[in-house]
C-alpha cells in the first residue's frame, strides 16, 4: 500500500513539473514573439557593429504624394512628431499621370521621400492613410539595400524601437 501511495506522490509531482515547464515554455514563446520587433532591431544593431556591415532591408523609403505643398509639410511634420521617421524631403512641383475612374488624369503634385525603418512602414501608412486629402494616397515602399553606416546608425538613433 505504501509503494502505491509513494507512486501516485511521484506521479503527482511529475505532473506538476511538466505544468510548470509547459508553463514556463509558454511564457518564454509569449514573451519571444511579442519582443521580436525589438529584438531584431538589437542583433541588426549589433550585427552591424561587430561586422562593420549593413543588413538590408533594415530600413526603407516610403514615396508619399501630395495635391499641395502645405500638406506635404503638415503631413510631414505630424510624422516626424510621432517619430516615424528620420527625415523627409518634400520634391515640390512634380508632374504626374495616373488612371482614375477610368480617365488618364494630368496633375501637379508634391512627392515626399519619407526614410524609416522598416518595422514602422504599416504605422506611418496607417497615419498617412488617416489624415491624407485623397481618397487613396500614393505610399510606396523600397527597403535600403546599402548606404552609409553612420547614417543608418544615426537613423536608428533618430527612430525608437518598437
Amino acid at each position: 500500500m505504501e509503494c502505491l501511495i509513494q507512486r501516485c506522490h511521484k506521479e503527482a509531482v511529475f505532473c506538476s513539473v511538466c505544468r510548470s515547464v509547459l508553463l514556463l515554455l509558454c511564457l518564454l514563446l509569449f514573451l519571444s514573439v511579442s519582443m521580436y520587433p525589438g529584438l531584431w532591431s538589437v542583433g541588426v544593431q549589433l550585427r552591424s557593429a561587430l561586422t562593420g556591415t549593413y543588413v538590408p532591408g533594415h530600413h526603407s523609403v516610403l514615396l508619399v504624394n501630395s495635391p499641395n505643398e502645405q500638406t506635404a509639410k503638415d503631413i510631414g511634420r505630424a510624422i516626424m512628431e510621432r517619430r516615424l521617421a528620420a527625415s523627409i524631403n518634400i520634391l515640390t512641383r512634380t508632374s504626374t499621370m495616373y488612371y482614375w475612374k477610368g480617365e488618364i488624369q494630368d496633375a501637379s503634385e508634391i512627392l515626399m521621400l519619407v526614410k524609416t525603418k522598416t518595422s514602422r512602414i504599416q504605422q506611418v501608412i496607417d497615419y498617412v492613410r488617416s489624415v491624407h486629402p485623397y481618397e487613396n494616397p500614393e505610399v510606396l515602399s523600397f527597403p535600403v539595400e546599402d548606404g552609409s553606416l553612420a547614417y543608418m546608425k544615426w537613423m536608428d538613433e533618430a527612430i525608437p524601437d518598437d
